[in-house]
């Protein structure tokens, strides 16, 4: 995979997690840059994209003057259909959340802590949205993935020793994306599976919050 000077960008992001889907799953993909797993090219692997709106098994985003307008998924984007997708109404797709046949969740959000709590949803002040069916998802699929950027725009790390914004789920995430590579919590800090391109562990451990593991 190629990548841009230093670390990846928003797309590589979401190609790089999405290489971690195996074959066969039903995979649920949230708003904001999880959305963005629909487009990576998955060779053989048939992999089923779940929305929480009730779009399962559409594929990529579609760039204006392709778009159905009718189709879209969580995030409002505009994508296409696969043969076999088929649409439902929001509380069959939750239906599906709930009864736990979601493979694996990608989720964005705003700090993920060392033991695996994340939090994702609207703070008090700031701009945001709800937190609409994270919980459900967070407590009913089979694994939590997240994909965020490293820091905020003021520069402080989203990997965290813990959470100081109100958690979302407790424990659950087991793979976390960001531009600066791919990390695993381990209960007390973040193990580095994978560096993006042109980011030393150095660099790297001084914008995690938390103790990163090599």
């Amino acid at each position: 995979m190629s990548g841009t000077e230093k670390g990846w960008n928003r797309q590589q992001m979401a190609d790089r997690l999405s290489e971690k889907f195996e074959d066969g799953w039903l995979v649920n993909l949230g708003v904001g840059i999880p959305t963005l797993c629909s487009n990576t090219d998955l060779g053989g692997r048939e992999i089923t994209y779940h929305s929480e709106n009730g779009l399962i098994g559409y594929g990529p985003v579609l760039p204006a003057g392709q778009e159905d307008l009718h189709l879209v998924n969580a995030g409002g984007q505009n994508v296409s259909l696969k043969p076999d997708s088929v649409t439902v109404n929001h509380a069959d797709s939750f239906a599906i959340i709930r009864s736990g046949r979601i493979d694996v969740t990608v989720m964005g959000a705003y700090e993920v802590a060392a033991n695996g709590d994340f939090a994702n949803w609207k703070v008090a002040g700031q701009k945001g949205g709800g937190i609409g069916g994270a919980m459900d998802l967070a407590a009913c699929a089979k694994r939590v993935f997240i994909i965020l950027e490293h820091v905020t725009r003021k520069g402080a790390p989203r990997l965290v020793p813990a959470c100081s914004l109100p958690v979302t789920a407790r424990g659950v995430v087991t793979l976390v994306a960001t531009n600066y590579g791919l990390f695993a919590p381990t209960g007390h800090g973040f193990r580095v599976v994978e560096l993006a391109p042109g980011m030393s562990f150095e660099e790297v451990r001084a914008a995690t919050g938390a103790p990163l593991e090599s």
